[in-house]
């Protein structure tokens, strides 16, 4: 829950026709309809082809760029995994014996489908013990410590009005749909889904032993108690102002905004000293205090047994495993469920990040990569540094305070400068589940243990292999994890037009998110603190009100309108980035020349590197949850929005005003 902006919200990319060596083209000519004009949709100019003849994995949500780099990177890792869980007699708490004994665990499928539920009876027979909402907060209090929390939550993070101290964040939770507006919306769609959320509440309790009647009953009564909670929700538009999200207040304060959850004594059983707590949305503490003493206690025993049972289904056997995937499948249109392999891939580079990580990157991510990143980070910063400096819009005085943040920038490329340790995580090759639990705790007591504490600038918010990247606003950090580092983003072999319309694009996107709608709120050193003149901040609310105008306009699906104003930080950011990233080519050699490869001049071939850079493809279902829930636009727009702004396309492809592209001069968004 942290606030970061990260590139991308699936997995992630590799261009599965092209070759990856020396004497490659680093653009799939192929892929290309060149029977629609770049002017009028350049998304499919450049992918049209690829996107005809490409089929969606049935376990994937979507395919292209990110999902195969993101599949590649899951098939090194298991190289990696089979290598080190083949051996037995690694040195007991060495990272090798963990990672190995972890994944071992996790594959052997004939002792956990013969564990059944056993693990979870010790706790739902203690929710079946309680006799009052006291009692329900205090034990929900003990299991947090395990790292199965509910009603409550929470992470620690930088205060952002003191960004060098953590601070206890309480955010909103208890619903299991996507977001409030799904517990409301009547159309057909929406309902189904609402009746799908019964049907599969109604199974687990069936996997645990409730008749069936009885478990339809509890189910129906969990839809009804998480209608009541949505309406206390705040909307992803909401969630996006820091303003609003930022309520500082001490422990006696929360008493009295929300009195029966009895904070102090419930802080106390969690391990938790502190003194002062920022409620993101009080709306929904007030609300839970309310139903907590209001509602049934049999209806809140239903609802955290529910809970707890989604939370650990993953883990258990087979049947609980294809129910959680029966229900996901709503909102993401995946066929069937990965192979038992890649899930167990996708934990342990989730539960024992650093371990791992560090076995990633000494096999596969060398020194000449991150210098030759440090290279063209460096040179981006320095494009947009001149950007800034010439803005039109913008007065001095705040134009030397953006200037100073942009030389703020903490930069982290590849992996972390210092690895963290498990020692106290216990992994044994006979006990998934109990190495579930260990990861779960160290990560829980790691996070606690925070609180009220220095911030540490060196952490990072995401593994090594992950592919993706972040700007963190109150570190004031871009981040690009190693696993991002690859074509067809960036590689070492590759032309600079190839490498800027890629990876330049993604550094470019992170560090204009410092200074999107939410990121510029921050200052140099992370705080939340407006450090504009008041004239260039209405100047900019104007621009960025634009740019929502402008996405509101495109529709997905036939029907459905991308949604301006969740989107607008990632759209600030692709349109930024973009022009960043274009500023910093045409300052290298190949940006000032001619030359043609593959019969494309340097400056085609940074446009359609860009394009084939977002190649994706989603399934339907995937599509209309992002357009409710992802912070950003689909992909297609990813690209046409921002070239639609930027003046260099329309010079290298020649738009006019017959091109559907074609935006008037005056209605082209310019901010950065």
């Amino acid at each position: 829950m942290k606030k970061i902006n990260i590139l991308f919200a699936g997995g992630l990319l590799i261009l599965a026709s092209c070759k990856n060596n020396a004497d490659t083209p680093y653009f799939d000519k192929a892929g290309m309809d060149t029977t629609v004009q770049p002017g009028d949709n350049f998304f499919r100019y450049a992918n049209g082809n690829w996107i005809k003849n490409t089929k969606i994995p049935d376990d994937q949500s979507g395919w292209g760029s990110f999902y195969t780099l993101y599949d590649g990177n899951l098939k090194k890792l298991r190289t990696i995994l089979d290598e080190v869980s083949a051996k037995k007699d690694h040195p007991k708490g060495t990272a090798e014996q963990k990672v190995g004994d972890f994944y071992a665990s996790g594959m052997d499928t004939v002792a956990i489908e013969k564990a059944g539920y056993e693990p979870l009876k010790p706790m739902l027979a203690k929710i079946d013990a309680i006799k009052d909402y006291k009692e329900l907060l205090s034990l929900l209090a003990d299991n947090a410590k395990e790292g199965d929390g509910d009603l409550v939550g929470f992470y620690v993070g930088a205060d952002e009005r003191n960004s060098v101290k953590n601070i206890l964040v309480l955010y909103q939770t208890g619903t299991s749909l996507p977001e409030k507006d799904y517990y409301t919306k009547t159309d057909s769609i929406t309902v189904n889904q609402r009746n799908k959320l019964v049907d599969h509440a109604a199974k687990y309790f069936s996997l645990v032993g409730v008749d069936e009647t009885t478990a339809k009953k509890s189910a129906q009564s969990v839809l009804a108690l998480e209608t009541e909670i949505a309406k206390s929700h705040i909307t992803p538009v909401e969630q996006r102002d820091p303003i609003k999200n930022y309520n500082k207040m001490s422990v006696a304060e929360l008493e009295k905004l929300a009195p029966n959850i009895n904070w102090a004594d419930n802080f106390s059983k969690m391990g938790i000293k502190t003194d002062s707590i920022n409620v993101s949305q009080p709306k929904y503490y007030q609300a839970l205090s309310v139903l907590l003493a209001s509602r049934p206690i049999d209806v809140w025993k239903q609802k955290v047994k529910f809970d707890y049972i989604t939370s650990n289904a993953s883990l258990l056997n087979k049947s609980f495993r294809d129910e959680r995937f029966a229900f996901n499948k709503l909102f993401s249109g995946a066929k069937t469920q990965p192979e038992r392999w890649k899930k167990m891939v996708s934990l342990s580079d989730n539960g024992l990040k650093d371990l791992l990580g560090q076995l990633f990157v000494e096999k596969y991510f060398p020194p000449e990569a991150k210098k030759r990143m440090d290279e063209l980070v460096n040179n981006l910063q320095i494009a947009f540094k001149a950007r800034i400096s010439k803005l039109d819009w913008m007065s001095d005085t705040t134009k030397q305070k953006a200037q100073e943040k942009l030389a703020a920038f903490l930069k982290k490329i590849g992996y972390p400068t210092k690895w963290k340790n498990y020692d106290d995580v216990e992994i044994s090759r006979d006990h998934f589940y109990a190495n579930m639990r260990s990861m779960a705790k160290h990560d829980y007591k790691e996070n606690i243990g925070k609180v009220g504490k220095p911030v540490d600038k060196t952490e990072w918010g995401m593994t090594a292999p992950t592919v993706n990247a972040y700007y963190n606003p109150t570190f004031n950090e871009i981040v690009f994890p190693a696993g991002i580092l690859q074509f067809p983003f960036f590689d070492m072999k590759a032309d600079d037009a190839i490498n800027y319309g890629g990876i330049g694009l993604v550094i470019g996107h992170e560090m204009t998110h410092g200074f999107d709608d939410q990121g510029r709120q921050y200052d140099a050193a992370g705080n939340l603190k407006d450090w504009w003149l008041p004239k260039d901040g209405e100047l900019f609310k104007s621009k960025a009100k634009s740019v929502v105008n402008q996405y509101n306009l495109f529709i997905v699906l036939d029907s459905l309108h991308v949604n301006g104003e969740l989107t607008l930080g990632e759209n600030l950011a692709d349109i930024g980035g973009l022009a960043i990233a274009w500023d910093a080519f045409k300052l290298t050699e190949q940006g000032k020349s001619d030359t043609k490869i593959d019969g494309f001049t340097p400056d085609q071939r940074f446009f359609l590197g860009f394009a084939q850079a977002w190649r994706i493809i989603n399934r339907p279902e995937t599509v209309r949850t992002g357009i409710t829930t992802d912070p950003h636009s689909p992909d297609e727009y990813r690209v046409l929005g921002p070239l639609s702004n930027f003046e260099p396309f329309y010079k290298t492809y020649n738009l006019t005003e017959k091109n559907k592209m074609f935006r008037q001069p005056a209605e082209r968004a310019r901010i950065w």
